[in-house]
């Protein structure tokens, strides 16, 4: 009976979203290519090499970075290593349960993971100590606070922010080949910053920025990066729902224009590209 009557109710929400959306309008008041209030802390866990905590509206989330000596890939003996782990806390839905990451942090993770590697944000080939045997390995974790929709673009900014502001050892090459840690600071190599920005299709309209409850009604989503010059990086369909050639056209225009706005954002909270 509860699941019929949350159909139901779904169902009308729904119906109401499509109502308003067809004025230009959602529920909150927001425009359709409108985010939330976006709000970035740097350097909020001592013990990281970089770190960030982002608020899109009550969707939060922490990013820590830590850089340590491994052994480069088999396959890429010339480059550093760059992981992203993710995981949603019990505490940030009451739909989430303890345990390890379910599918949609492994999801959640990948596409960070995909946005920061396509776009080559960082010079994994500078990370290199000594070749095939030495390099300097990147882990990023990501930790959902609270969970109120768009975890992905939260999180992407997170990542990227903590990247960005990141304050890496310096190593050096005994004579007798065994690294040594020096003690000073560097700044990770960056080449770009991409920001990737997530839509929901609701009807035949397509919005920036869902919230939870828009997630609940969405038809499908689509996440794509964009970097600093402009360039799709790469992208992430979800749900059912199927995308037109149109709309798929719109979202990339959208992204482009938004993915401006928050790399401005982003660079100003960070002080990136500041002498």
């Amino acid at each position: 009976m509860m699941a019929k009557k949350s159909m139901v109710v779904e169902r009308l929400r729904k119906a109401q979203m499509i109502e308003c959306l067809s004025k230009g309008k959602r529920l909150d008041g927001r425009g359709l290519l409108d985010y939330r209030p976006i709000v970035i802390n740097t350097e909020v866990i001592e013990k990281a090499e970089g770190s960030a905590k982002v608020s899109i509206g009550n969707t939060q989330v922490i990013a820590g970075v830590k850089v340590e000596v491994d052994e480069p890939f088999p396959d890429t003996p010339n480059e550093g290593l760059l992981i992203v782990n993710a995981e949603v806390l019990p505490l940030a839905s009451p739909y989430t349960e303890p345990g390890p990451p379910d599918e949609d942090a492994i999801e959640l993770a990948r596409v960070v993971d995909r946005g920061i590697r396509a776009s080559e944000m960082i010079d994994l080939s500078k990370l290199v100590l000594i070749e095939g045997e030495k390099v300097l390995a990147v882990y990023v974790d990501v930790n959902m606070l609270d969970l109120d929709g768009n975890l992905f673009d939260a999180a992407s900014y997170a990542v990227v922010s903590a990247l960005l502001t990141a304050r890496i050892p310096k190593f050096t090459i005994s004579d007798k080949g065994k690294v040594v840690k020096l003690n000073e600071f560097t700044k990770l190599p960056i080449k770009t910053i991409p920001i990737s920005v997530t839509m929901a299709k609701i009807g035949d309209t397509l919005i920036v920025d869902p919230t939870y409850e828009e997630e609940l009604v969405m038809d499908a989503r689509v996440t794509l990066v964009i970097d600093s010059d402009g360039n799709l990086c790469a992208g992430q369909k979800g749900c059912s729902g199927a995308l037109s050639f149109e709309q798929i056209k719109l979202a990339c225009e959208n992204a482009i224009v938004k993915s401006k706005e928050v790399r401005e954002i982003i660079k100003r909270v960070t002080g990136y590209g500041e002498a």
